[in-house]
């Protein structure tokens, strides 16, 4: 192993070390040391890849991030109608949310709480650019309320994180019918 795959899997380690402690306590109780002991290297290996423990988080959210866009956009074309390319969208999104729950478990703990630094946030927002523009394009055609972009994601993509984790606790889950009536129900709930 080379040294730049030395550091590559370091990096990784850390990143997944925190992630799963993120995951299982809150950010709160994911101490750097914590973090150093479940990714197997000494506390002192952390700031060599990172500034503190704001930083580690800041670049886990955008490499997250980044992960669940290209999911999101997968088969995604600019020409579809507004309602199929959003259907695809919307798919790809109940894919990742249901398959890497550890990872969009971290995103929804990400969107409610002030451990990610604004810029990172910015950033992290650019990373949903395709559906922004499918949103404004769905408003200038007359399909799509006249509501802001957060008020669309709140109630067309943010409900899913709720069902997911009821999925994850065995009480609720979702089928393919379920899914096409969520979708529906989404569909429904941000088109005029």
């Amino acid at each position: 192993m080379n040294k730049k795959e030395k550091i590559a899997d370091k990096r990784s380690a850390l990143f997944h070390a925190t992630l799963t402690l993120v995951h299982n306590r809150g950010f709160h109780d994911a101490p750097m040391n914590k973090i150093a002991k479940l990714a197997g290297v000494a506390p002192a290996t952390i700031y060599l890849y990172f500034q503190n423990k704001q930083d580690l988080i800041n670049k886990l959210y955008i490499e997250i991030k980044t992960s669940f866009s290209t999911c999101a956009f997968k088969d995604y074309k600019e020409g579809l109608s507004v309602k199929e390319g959003f259907e695809i969208i919307w798919n790809n999104i109940a894919d990742y949310k249901l398959s890497k729950i550890m990872e969009a478990t971290f995103l929804s703990q990400c969107d409610n709480t002030p451990m990610i630094d604004e810029e990172y946030r910015k950033e992290g927002l650019k990373h949903l650019q395709p559906l922004l523009d499918l949103w404004e394009r769905g408003q200038e055609e007359g399909l799509i309320k006249p509501l802001s972009p957060f008020v669309l994601y709140a109630f067309t993509i943010y409900p899913m994180s709720f069902l997911m984790a009821m999925q994850e606790r065995n009480v609720y889950g979702l089928t393919k019918k379920t899914r096409k009536e969520i979708f529906q129900s989404a569909w429904d709930a941000i088109s005029i």
